[in-house]
This record gives C-alpha cells, sequence and structure tokens, in this order.
C-alpha cells in the first residue's frame, strides 16, 4: 500500500495537508512547521519516502503506526490530534482542515488505522511527504 501526504498550506505555525491512498483521498493532515533545521517538538520530519508499521507506542500506550528510519526522528507516528500542539513532530489526521487545525480527527484515524492494519499483514506500507 501506498499513501502520499501533499503538504499544500504552510503557516507559521503548522503544515496542512492531503492524505491518499493509491491515489484516493483520505483525509488532511497536519504537521509541524517545516523548518531548515530542527528544533525538538516543532519541527515536520523531512520530505521523503518511508515504511510504515504498526506497533505499540509507549507515549500512547496502544497500537498506532509508526514511520521507521526518518532521519534525525524518533517515534514519528500517524495519529488523532488537531492542533500543532497535539504534532511533537507525527502525522495528524482529520475529516476537514482549517488555519492551523484540523477537525474530526477520531473519525478520520478510525478510517485510516484499519486500511493500514489490514495492509502491514500482508505487505509492505509506504508512506511519501512531499
Amino acid at each position: 500500500m501506498d499513501m502520499l501526504v501533499t503538504r499544500q498550506t504552510f503557516t507559521d505555525e503548522s503544515t496542512i495537508g492531503e492524505l491518499t491512498i493509491n491515489g484516493v483521498h483520505q483525509c488532511f493532515t497536519l504537521e509541524d512547521k517545516v523548518r531548515p533545521v530542527k528544533i525538538f517538538g516543532q519541527t515536520a520530519i523531512p520530505a521523503g519516502r518511508y515504511e510504515v508499521v504498526v506497533n505499540e507506542s509507549a507515549h500512547f500506550h496502544k497500537l498506532l503506526p509508526e514511520l521507521v528510519n526518518v532521519p534525525d526522528f524518533e517515534g514519528v507516528r500517524i495519529h488523532s490530534g488537531n492542533k500543532p500542539a497535539d504534532t511533537e513532530g507525527c502525522i495528524l489526521v482529520g475529516r476537514t482542515k482549517g488555519t492551523n487545525v484540523i477537525n474530526d480527527s477520531h473519525t478520520a484515524f478510525d478510517a485510516l488505522f484499519p486500511k493500514i492494519q489490514a495492509a502491514v499483514a500482508h505487505e509492505k506500507v509506504f508512506i511519501e511527504i512531499r
């Protein structure tokens, strides 16, 4: 399965994008601001292609998708959340978007996560960030 995050709106607080699966719109995304130099907990991950695995999050105490081998980042997850303070370098998902916010995040995650879980059971899953 191939997921693609196309970053579309850049502000001083966040980065809003669209997540597609095999070319079909799935949800919107919210990440930290894209910066030339990483600031811990306040910087979007570098653009690139990353494998996604599902494992137990020590922070959230449940199974979540994790992007592996992200340069200079650890524990990058895809999860629910609404605003830049919720990201800490992770990718948040939502059904609707606004300025520096996404909404209906739990619904978006609940629709996305089973697709990722089903895919990782029989194939490699990748996410590309552009």
